[in-house]
């Protein structure tokens, strides 16, 4: 009986994670559409991809507005992955 409610409790937690994902996918793909944007600016405008002090303002302002639970060098890792994605799709 016991093992059964454990269960329920983490198909139910699984199922929100289910969910989280599925909104978190579009907003993936709307911010790598963006990004594509951005690279077709910066080609006309003959600038490099890689903006090194950019991507620190943009992990500056995350960390500023992260409340957690997600660890300072968490955050960092999963948008530099985020980050690096847009950047070589850019190419």
């Amino acid at each position: 009986m016991v093992g059964s409610n454990f269960s329920q409790r983490l198909r139910d937690r699984r199922r929100k994670i289910d969910l989280v994902d599925r909104k978190l996918l579009p907003l993936l793909n709307q911010r790598l559409r963006i990004a594509l944007g951005c690279g077709k600016i910066k080609k006309e405008m003959g600038k490099k991809f890689y903006d090194p002090k950019r991507e620190a303002e943009v992990l500056e302002r995350l960390r500023m507005e992260n409340r957690g639970p997600l660890k300072e060098e968490d955050l960092e890792k999963i948008f530099r992955a985020i980050i690096g994605v847009c950047r070589r799709s850019q190419k």
